[in-house]
Order: structure tokens, then C-alpha cells, then sequence
């Protein structure tokens, strides 16, 4: 099982803005792949359902950006999800907008 959680802040404020980057990206994925991200649980809403034959949780934690920690630790450990298993999405303000950049752990100055 996957988990795909895409941060951003819950209220309507930011809700155009770049920091709510991963929950666009989130509600992209629902789309395509037909998965309902409205369930209300562990500080968040979330869906699952199946992407390329694999079971995958979808999650906008609805705990604001600087907390989004609680949320996930506590969907990783209710459902048992290995750490090389979690997608975080989120803005970057050190690189430009459309560019995507991917890397397995660090902060911000890791590649």
C-alpha cells in the first residue's frame, strides 16, 4: 500500500494560492484515478483506492503545513506503511514553478 499526501493549508484562503500546490496535485489524482478524497480521519481527509494495480491512500492533512507531521504519522502507523512507501507533495520556493523535483530524503538543499 502507498500512501500519497499532498500538503497544503485547509482553509479557503489558501486554496488558490502556490502553498496548496500538494492538495491540488491530490485532487488531480482523485480525479483521474476516480478516488474520493472525502473521508474525515486521523486529521485529515482522505481516500483510497487503486492506482496501476496498487492500493494507494490519498491525503490532504487538515492539520495547516508546519503540523502535517501528526497526520501522516498517524495514518503511516494505523495502516503499517513502510517509510519508501510515502509520497509527500508540497510547493518548493527554491525552485521554479513547473518544475518538478524529486529525491528520497533531506531537506530542501538535498537532491
Amino acid at each position: 500500500m502507498y500512501l500519497i499526501v499532498g500538503l497544503g493549508n485547509p482553509e479557503e484562503d489558501y486554496s488558490r494560492t502556490r502553498h496548496n500546490m500538494g492538495f491540488n496535485v491530490i485532487n488531480q489524482i482523485a480525479k483521474k484515478y476516480e478516488i474520493e478524497v472525502t473521508r474525515k480521519k486521523h486529521k485529515s481527509l482522505m481516500g483510497k483506492g487503486m492506482i496501476e494495480e496498487n492500493k494507494v491512500i490519498l491525503l490532504k492533512p487538515q492539520t495547516f503545513m508546519n503540523s502535517s507531521g501528526e497526520a501522516i504519522k498517524e495514518v503511516k502507523d494505523f495502516y503499517k506503511i513502510e517509510n519508501e512507501n510515502i509520497i509527500v507533495i508540497y510547493d518548493d520556493i527554491d525552485i521554479e514553478p513547473g518544475i518538478i523535483k524529486l529525491r528520497k530524503k533531506g531537506g530542501p538543499r538535498n537532491t
